[in-house]
């Protein structure tokens, strides 16, 4: 794991393009103590080491079927849609084994960053590696890699002299060909040697979701308990004309229980 300093850093965001309705600002100041952090997101190969040691069965092979962006789906598809996001296809026996779906493998993908896990899923992991899931101040911080105010990990400039920097939708969306995830460890680190804290997958955090922000000494845990957590990072399926979520101050949530084959997670720890 990734050692983070702790000390105070400015979260949140009021770029030109920020979401106000996420609650991305205002920018305010946070102080963290010092925490660890895992480099990059877990993999497939990881989590099939976890579920070999425990027989852990994941809420998407308990239900039976998860999401899944339409233009990998093959077989399966079902009666189940997102509003607005037409994108997206239920599909039966879409699980972390087989992320596409019946007779699709991470055969190839053992370096991937595990998919189809919910957030119920994810806590269970970090549990049994006797870690935890980052709050999202301790992902935001981390994420930062040490620079300040800046849109990305590595600067404002998206591709700076041309060079792609993160995994994040290419071309027209959602008609362009997508290659899906990457591995975890793809592209140049940030200061702080996080991978993929852009693009790739969504990441879970501890913290539920709240859309108005209190002063971190009033409320250092962020929002109360609610009916969904805070997801960061955006994913492979992110483009400027309808998601530009992976900027770093960027923000959104999901369901506890949900499961969908862009959304993965890293762990944290205490010193």
């Amino acid at each position: 794991m990734v050692r983070i300093p702790g000390g105070t850093f400015l979260m949140g965001g009021d770029d030109w393009d920020a979401r106000p309705e996420d609650a991305e600002g205002p920018v305010r100041e946070v102080r963290l103590d010092p925490f660890m952090i895992d480099p990059a997101c877990v993999t497939n190969a990881q989590f099939a080491t976890f579920v070999k040691e425990t027989g852990y069965v994941t809420e998407a092979e308990r239900i039976g079927w998860s999401f899944v962006f339409r233009q990998f789906a093959t077989a399966g598809v079902i009666d189940a849609t997102v509003a607005g996001a037409p994108w997206w296809a239920g599909v039966e026996g879409a699980a972390w084994r087989t992320p596409e779906g019946p007779g699709s493998s991470i055969g190839a993908r053992q370096n991937h960053p595990v998919v189809h896990v919910s957030w119920n899923d994810a806590n269970a992991y970090a549990a049994w590696a006797g870690k935890r899931l980052p709050t999202e101040a301790e992902w935001e911080m981390a994420a930062r890699g040490g620079l300040e105010r800046k849109r990305f990990p590595w600067g404002d400039e998206l591709a700076p002299n041309g060079r792609q920097r993160c995994n994040i939708w290419q071309g027209h969306f959602p008609t362009a060909p997508s290659k899906g995830t990457v591995p975890v460890k793809s592209f140049q680190p940030n200061g702080y040697g996080l991978y993929n804290v852009a693009g790739n997958v969504w990441e879970w955090t501890a913290d539920w979701w709240g859309t108005e922000w209190q002063p971190y000494a009033e409320n250092p845990a962020g929002p109360a308990e609610g009916s969904a957590k805070v997801i960061r990072g955006g994913s492979y399926m992110c483009h400027d004309s309808y998601c530009n979520r992976y900027r770093v101050a960027a923000r959104t949530s999901n369901t506890p229980d949900s499961a969908t084959g862009h959304t993965g997670f890293r762990c944290a720890a205490i010193l």
